[in-house]
């Protein structure tokens, strides 16, 4: 990891911290590097049981790096720039692990298509959420892909062309995000979700993720075949089979790790 990005473990949770406060955690093409190369590296690390995703300072993440990018105004570099971010975001739904985003501030345009590319997102009250880059002469299309399969389409709608912040209680209510607590207890949350995961047997997790957003592409007769298959092989899994045999025992279950 660089200063710019900061790796934290703690009995099964992953913490990645985007480490930019004084440019409010913007995405710039390093950074982008770092964390797709950050990715790769957890998805194959059976040590991590759920990463987190967070930003220092004042902002989750306020987007791409504008003044990187005026810097460089060949389209050729800006293509290569999305398409690299484009993967880094598909590769956080692909992840094995579920991924939770802590959102402690403000997380405008990429910085919201972050959020609504993690798994799960629990909010301070006091984080706002934008795609504003209309507002600048720069529709939010990229970020538009990741938020139209959050919200529902007037909302996301709404979102993009108008350039307005939500608050965290109103992203919540449109599905942003799961949860919105005071800022203090912002850690405690995101604790408490990411060790109930964490306790899960490892194998039910990997392959419900895998489920969860594989069926959501095909019809519902393709899906219940792939989730019929899916249940078979996990009833066969060892701490399936002790699930079971311990709720019918009314005991405690002992997974295997």
């Amino acid at each position: 990891m660089s200063s710019s990005l900061i790796r934290k473990d703690a009995g099964g949770v992953t913490t990645l911290t985007l480490n930019r406060p004084d440019q409010f955690n913007a995405l710039s093409e390093a950074l982008i590097d770092e964390l797709t190369a950050a990715l790769g590296a957890i998805a194959t690390d059976s040590s991590v049981r759920v990463l987190v995703l967070a930003g220092a300072g004042r902002a989750f993440c306020a987007g791409h790096d504008l003044r990187e990018m005026r810097a460089r105004p060949e389209r050729a570099w800006h293509e290569a720039l999305f398409a690299r971010c484009a993967a880094m975001m598909q590769a956080l739904p692909a992840l094995p692990q579920p991924v939770i985003a802590r959102v402690q501030g403000v997380a405008t345009a990429a910085g919201c298509q972050l959020v609504a590319s993690c798994d799960l997102a629990v909010a301070s009250s006091e984080a706002r959420f934008a795609t504003s880059g209309i507002n600048l002469g720069l529709f939010c299309a990229t970020p538009a892909v990741a938020v139209t399969r959050n919200l529902s389409r007037k909302s996301a709608f709404e979102l993009l062309f108008t350039g307005e912040f939500l608050s965290a209680e109103r992203a919540r209510d449109l599905g942003l995000v799961n949860r919105v607590v005071a800022p203090e207890r912002l850690d405690e949350a995101v604790d408490a979700l990411a060790r109930s995961i964490a306790e899960k047997p490892r194998d039910a997790v990997r392959a419900g993720k895998a489920l969860f957003y594989r069926q959501l592409g095909v019809t519902p007769a393709a899906a219940y075949m792939d989730a019929g298959a899916v249940m078979a092989e996990n009833l066969s899994d060892p701490d399936a089979e002790e699930g079971i045999d311990a709720f019918l025992a009314k005991r405690p279950p002992r997974w295997r790790g």
